[in-house]
């Protein structure tokens, strides 16, 4: 008995590592897998065989170029995008957005809307994210029963098991267990994960070679987040999602944050800090809720043209994110980092003084390796994480051999 156990572990294992390196390459060869995976030819050739019949894979035409080579041309294996389908829902300030995407990984339908979450009511919160899957799955163009997982992501803390917000500061509501809800009311697996964790997972499948064992993702936005990857694996509190770097304290006692302390990371940082110390405000200000990204866009042209109080306040917020990541690195050591959201394009402004915080910190000792990407916008990203990781929990719980999946969440061809 537990030798058949065994072998069933090993038979899921090489197979969600087969989807996975097909994944990641595309289109590759039954070869370019088994120098990915490590399998033998034979395992994978049984394994893409069986996957193909089960219409998970499809085999794609030798191209001109290969056809021309001597020998057998290799034929390249890829995901049928029809196989099943998720839902990515990101739910940030004033915002909220639904995608379709298919298990190629390709966005196939998609939906935005403006909101006031401030404002709004926990129902009426509720209600929003509920009628933007609905209105999804409703779609006549759309194969409901192909929806296998929905994954909403959110600014703000997440519970560690995946299922509910616990705090925001897009919101005054708290906790509340958004994955349940959306289960109960379409019977589809769903997960809820913090943002940036998500935009760490992107970068990963993105890149690889340089986003691999150990590596951090800010979001400089509105607000200021931080997905970490730590020995290969997301960093997750034992309670929560973690990570919270923006509401790292800064300055003690300093500027008020819209979390409601003072001195905090994001009070400096956040696009509403920049903002209230560019125009000289007291650090005793309230934040304002909303900064456009046309704003910033123009506070970042002032602040390139001539040095006055912008200026000023991009070096401020680089100060406050440097000594926040040279604390960090004298924990974890210097790791590459992605900086990501409205305000990385302003990064030119901000680099000069991040990187002469660090430098004064414990963590700091190689800040001169230390580099830097920029992404402007996160949404891309965040949707990107929430797919994979819906994806990858249908890799493994739906297509592994013997799992039955639930009624009606993938297509019958393939179940």
């Amino acid at each position: 008995m537990s030798v058949g156990i065994r072998h069933d572990d090993l038979r899921r294992r090489n197979r969600a590592m087969v989807i996975s390196a097909i994944r990641r390459a595309g289109q590759p060869s039954r070869t370019e897998i088994a120098a990915t995976t490590g399998l033998s030819h034979s395992t994978i050739s049984a394994i893409s065989s069986d996957l193909i019949q089960e219409g998970i894979l499809t085999e794609s035409k030798a191209s001109e170029t290969t056809s021309l080579k001597r020998g057998r041309p290799q034929v390249g294996l890829s995901l049928n995008p029809e196989a099943a389908a998720v839902l990515a829902v990101v739910l940030s300030l004033n915002f909220l957005s639904v995608a379709v995407i298919d298990y190629a990984g390709q966005v196939v339908a998609e939906e935005q809307r403006r909101l006031d979450t401030l404002t709004m009511s926990r129902d009426e919160l509720i209600d929003e994210c509920v009628a933007i899957v609905r209105r999804r799955l409703e779609d006549p163009d759309l194969d409901v029963q192909s929806v296998a997982r929905i994954a909403l992501a959110i600014q703000g803390i997440t519970d560690s098991h995946a299922r509910a917000m616990l705090w925001s500061p897009i919101t005054p509501q708290t906790n509340i267990a958004f994955a349940d809800i959306l289960e109960r009311e379409f019977g589809i697996p769903a997960i809820m994960e913090n943002d940036c964790n998500m935009m760490a997972v992107a970068l990963r499948w993105r890149d690889p070679d340089r986003y691999r064992d150990d590596f951090i993702a800010i979001l400089l936005s509105h607000g200021i987040g931080m997905g970490l990857v730590l020995k290969g694996e997301l960093f997750t509190g034992t309670h929560s999602s973690g990570g919270e770097f923006g509401h790292m304290i800064h300055r003690p006692g300093g500027a008020l944050c819209r979390c409601g302390r003072r001195g905090c990371v994001e009070a400096y940082a956040g696009n509403y800090a920049i903002w209230r110390n560019a125009r000289q405000l007291s650090e005793n200000a309230e934040p304002v809720a909303d900064v456009s990204d046309a704003e910033m866009r123009a506070l970042a042209a002032r602040a390139r043209e001539t040095d006055g109080p912008e200026r000023e306040a991009y070096r401020k917020a680089g100060e406050a994110l440097g000594f926040g990541l040279g604390s960090l690195f004298a924990l974890i050591d210097p790791a590459p980092v992605a900086m990501v959201g409205a305000s990385a394009a302003a990064f030119d402004l901000i680099e000069p003084a991040l990187r002469e915080a660090i430098a004064q910190t414990a963590g700091g000792q190689h800040s001169g390796s230390i580099s830097f990407d920029t992404e402007p916008n996160e949404l891309p990203l965040i949707r990107e994480g929430c797919a994979m990781r819906a994806l990858s929990f249908v890799d493994q719980e739906i297509f592994a051999p013997g799992a039955q999946g639930r009624s009606g969440t993938i297509r019958k061809d393939v179940a």
